[in-house]
């Protein structure tokens, strides 16, 4: 590794980590990084680097805006190792989705510092604005049984760093040890310390389903609350969203305000969460944290203004030794409160269509 590599590499970390501490970047200064992320990315990271002069970017054509910055497509991480520092010297990797038809790819990370950074404060700000210690039930992958899950990596992170030691991992093999979960609950309410579920929404259903079929509820102390992580991809059951939250809620005896949908992809480092003003809404709307930007493009990749329904682009600064833009097939539109997700369904198949934001929030 080249001194001049170390270097511009370790700048550009401390100014995210800045970022990061100061849970601040205004448009001119989040310009200005995801830019120069870009360029140092353009230099040492190959296969992207490829891909953008295959478009016409040269050195001395180099974007001077976050939207002009050219995206990956999130299946390039099955074809190449998008990253600035040989595979073998990631300090972390994670596995991204794939099934029996297709390959899974990997997202590699030079650091564990600036993901850990980034999934920390967004989990601070969303899911413990009261400043409270929470006792975490995890229904997320155990990342003893699956080191590169992102999701699992997160959640490990968080206990260690937020929790009160005595975590809890209920899900083996998508098979959920619901009775040892009931027996923790309790003994969390005699402790008198509030609980956080995190759970993909597949395995949430599953326990509401058993809980159900058994005739009985799972209160939860005082003050808990769920994060919630979406998962239906690949299943043959969906849930909507609004059944589920208000089965759970009732299950958990808690209000529908206190379960948060989180929104996040193995290839990003950095996470979206409900807004507190939309908790009560059938349509929830997505916050980014400052180093974090989502961008709408049309058919052809180019950049939409907002209010209009397109493919959602993420710009994540914390993708420092990866890739900075990632593009998505995810439908959706940006209003003036954060990110609005339609997935691909909602009427929304055509992606630039003239749908507005104030349309959409009537649905």
């Amino acid at each position: 590794m080249s001194d001049d590599y170390r270097a511009q590499a370790d700048a550009l970390d401390a100014r995210i980590l800045a970022a990061i501490a100061d849970y601040a970047l205004d448009d001119t200064a989040f310009d200005a990084l995801a830019c120069d992320v870009f360029a140092h990315q353009f230099r040492w990271n190959a296969p992207y680097g490829a891909y953008a002069r295959s478009l016409g970017i040269t050195d001395d054509t180099l974007p001077r805006t976050a939207r002009a910055i050219p995206a990956v497509p999130g299946a390039a991480f099955k074809d190449a190792a998008l990253s600035t520092v040989a595979p073998e010297r990631a300090a972390l990797w994670f596995e991204t989705s794939g099934t029996t038809q297709t390959r899974s790819g990997r997202h590699y990370l030079e650091t564990a510092t600036l993901y850990e950074a980034a999934l920390l404060a967004g989990f601070d700000r969303a899911m413990l604005a009261d400043g409270v210690a929470l006792r975490y039930a995890m229904l997320v992958p155990d990342p003893r049984e699956r080191p590169h899950s992102s999701l699992g990596y997160m959640m490990a992170t968080v206990a260690r760093e937020r929790g009160d030691g005595r975590e809890g991992w209920y899900l083996q093999a998508d098979a959920l040890d619901v009775a040892r979960l009931v027996g923790d609950v309790a003994r969390a309410q005699s402790d008198g310390i509030g609980i956080c579920v995190a759970t993909t929404a597949f395995a949430l259903v599953a326990l509401l389903d058993e809980l159900e079929a058994a005739g009985r509820a799972l209160p939860l102390p005082p003050g808990s609350r769920v994060m919630e992580t979406g998962g239906f991809k690949g299943r043959t059951r969906v849930v909507g969203r609004d059944e589920l939250y208000a089965r759970a809620a009732a299950a958990f005896a808690i209000g529908e305000d206190a379960i948060v949908a989180e929104y996040g992809m193995t290839e990003l480092s950095s996470q979206y969460y409900d807004s507190p003003a939309s908790r009560w809404s059938a349509k929830r709307i997505k916050l980014p944290p400052p180093w974090l930007r989502p961008v709408v493009v049309d058919v052809a990749g180019e950049p939409l203004p907002d209010g209009i329904v397109g493919a959602i682009r993420h710009i994540d600064c914390a993708n420092r030794s990866s890739a900075v833009a990632i593009q998505t097939e995810d439908l959706g539109v940006v209003t003036p409160e954060g990110l609005l997700l339609l997935g691909r369904e909602e009427g929304a198949a055509l992606r630039g269509c003239s749908l507005d934001a104030e349309d959409l929030l009537r649905r």
